[in-house]
């Protein structure tokens, strides 16, 4: 008898212990199944278990409390985020008008019987007062990019990619550039905004035409990767590596404003692509991918 009794008490436990990996199981594809949509939604749903079991229920209570301050740093995010865009845009909006009225005196002054030395200097004042009007620009569009929910479509990067160089014909002829440009013949898709994407594809081309020393490559492949290349000897380790950091120029913003390729970097991030740079034989060459 004390044998069955052993065999009914074992039998007993192994049901229990079952039931108990059963329950133990639900629970885990029922958290398995709730984060993602609790993640990747603006939402403050937080994690619920059918299960009773103190552990389980201690487990969740564990994610539900780094749920709520996960949403409280990104409240925090957006609100800086928020602040800051708001600050770009004052920024820009009480720079226009001295700069524009900066730039009418000057326009007066050229008009004067000036000697070379003093039309040296107003020419170089010109030119530092165009370059921190673009950099007011650059942010003015860039915090509007931000502040916009932007809605995206299905863009053939190939037509914009023509577009855009056709506004940039003059700009080649004006630095001596005969450009070589591959396009492939497939139709590149991809689902974006249509203002994003010309911001960053101008950026970049512009940067490559700025700084070119002669020469100008642009090809997009078959896979969607856009190459944008220049040969430039002002590049090393060190501002290769900085290249995409804000305000940043090899040139030590002598002549750029060193903002358009950060943008784009940023522009082509929150769109899930990757932008990265290389440096060979006295070529700088750009790669996105989106």
């Amino acid at each position: 008898m004390g044998i069955y009794i052993l065999i009914i008490i074992l039998i007993v436990l192994l049901v229990l212990l079952i039931c108990k990996l059963i329950v133990i199981y639900k629970s885990i594809n029922e958290i398995i199944n709730e984060m993602p949509n609790i993640l990747n939604n603006d939402t403050n749903t937080l994690i619920t278990l059918s299960s009773s079991d103190k552990q389980l229920r201690k487990l969740a209570n564990s994610l539900n409390k780094e749920l709520k301050n996960l949403r409280k740093l990104e409240l925090e995010f957006k609100q800086k985020n928020n602040n800051l865009s708001n600050l770009y845009t004052n920024i820009t909006h009480d720079l226009r008008t001295p700069l524009t009225v900066i730039k009418g005196y000057l326009d007066i002054l050229d008009n004067h019987n000036l000697t070379s030395k003093q039309k040296d200097y107003l020419n170089h004042i010109s030119k530092k007062i165009d370059d921190i009007t673009n950099l007011t620009e650059e942010l003015f569009n860039y915090s509007k990019i931000l502040d916009e929910k932007l809605e995206k479509e299905d863009i053939c990067v190939n037509e914009i990619l023509e577009e855009i160089l056709a506004g940039y014909y003059i700009l080649f002829q004006q630095n001596n550039i005969t450009p070589c440009i591959v396009i492939t013949k497939e139709k590149i898709i991809r689902h974006i905004n249509s203002t994003v994407l010309k911001r960053i594809i101008e950026n970049v081309v512009y940067n490559a035409i700025k700084y070119s020393e002669g020469n100008f490559e642009l090809i997009l492949n078959e896979k969607g990767e856009l190459k944008v290349s220049n040969k430039t000897k002002k590049i090393d380790r060190t501002s290769l590596n900085k290249l995409f950091d804000r305000f940043y120029t090899v040139e030590n913003a002598q002549k750029s404003n060193g903002i358009g390729l950060s943008i784009a970097k940023q522009l082509v991030e929150l769109n899930g692509g990757k932008i990265t740079a290389k440096y060979k034989k006295d070529n700088l060459t750009i790669t996105i991918i989106i």
